[in-house]
């Protein structure tokens, strides 16, 4: 599996860096859009080969204040990410610039359409990609994400607080050697307690990354606080998969269920033994709910056809 050289695309001031997976170029298109202050380089390898495999043109990129894309200068005080989820605002940039990045992307990706796959905070920003501009997306796949209606202190109920306490207790990082450190502490914070952890898989995802945003709170307070003022979730017209972890040690199956229940027609599966990541063993069935997703879709050989995608729990 091999990717392409870096490249950036262009959304204003800000610039956007992106990849695709040369395996499978011909497929359909598929944006990734990863979560919190993270990079492109936290999809699991094995995850977007599974894509390419399920027919699927494959591409992520880093999200402002991720990466490698446009990052802003840290300030004089730290920020701290829960303060400005409660607050739901901010003053950097707004949800809809983000929105806009990922469109961006797919401009320079020469993609007129894209299916959508958003895992955290990626869920989040992908709901509000097919809401603000619906004509560009194929489908939605939402992963592990609150509900992109719930802002300020209503998130918090869909929380699990005594994982926030542990994320709060990771020592802040002054070096590279420190960020792996920390980066790693909280993919073993997230990770399924239903399966083995990979700690060689995830420090090949950590060190890839060139800055791991994960100990920039000032990154995670803007991307989180970023104020969305958008239609609502009930709007949402794109067929729409909903992926939750029942074991998810940072938000509640609850999210899951609240997003799946906004969206008109969505289809929501609960993965046991599943937390805040998406585990190697799971890799093959979420691929093939995708392109379950991908054969429903109007507009699929499938939809035309007339038959029915796979259907029942993954």
């Amino acid at each position: 599996m091999t990717w392409t050289e870096r490249r950036f695309a262009r959304n204003g001031a800000v610039e956007l860096a992106h990849d695709r997976l040369r395996e499978g170029a011909d497929g359909e298109p598929l944006l990734l859009v990863m979560g919190l202050a993270v990079s492109r380089h936290w999809w699991p390898g094995e995850l977007c080969a599974a894509f390419a495999d399920a027919g699927f043109a494959v591409a992520r990129y880093d999200q402002r204040d991720a990466g490698e894309s446009t990052r802003l200068p840290k300030r004089a005080a730290r920020g701290n990410p829960f303060t400005a989820l409660a607050a739901g605002r901010g003053a950097a940039y707004t949800a809809e610039d983000m929105a806009d990045d990922a469109v961006a992307v797919m401009d320079a990706l020469g993609w007129q359409s894209a299916h959508l796959f958003g895992h955290s905070l990626g869920g989040v920003v992908a709901q509000r990609v097919a809401l603000r501009h619906p004509g560009r997306v194929r489908t939605l796949t939402s992963s592990a994400a609150l509900p992109s209606d719930v802002g300020g202190l209503g998130a918090f109920r869909h929380l699990r607080l005594g994982t926030l306490a542990k994320f709060a207790r990771v020592k802040p990082a002054r070096d590279r050697e420190e960020r792996i450190a920390a980066g790693l502490a909280v993919a073993r914070l997230v990770a399924s307690p239903g399966y083995p952890f990979d700690e060689a898989e995830a420090l090949e995802r950590i060190t890839a990354d060139v800055d791991t945003g994960i100990a920039d709170p000032d990154a995670q307070s803007r991307q989180i606080g970023a104020p969305w003022s958008g239609p609502s979730l009930a709007e949402l017209r794109v067929p729409a998969l909903v992926l939750h972890g029942t074991d998810d040690p940072l938000l509640k199956p609850s999210a899951g269920r609240a997003t799946a229940a906004a969206i008109h027609g969505a289809r929501l599966v609960l993965q046991p033994g599943v937390g805040h990541d998406i585990p190697r063993e799971r890799h093959t069935a979420v691929a093939a709910e995708l392109r379950a997703l991908a054969d429903r879709a109007p507009g699929s050989t499938t939809a035309r056809d007339g038959l029915p995608g796979p259907e029942g729990p993954a």
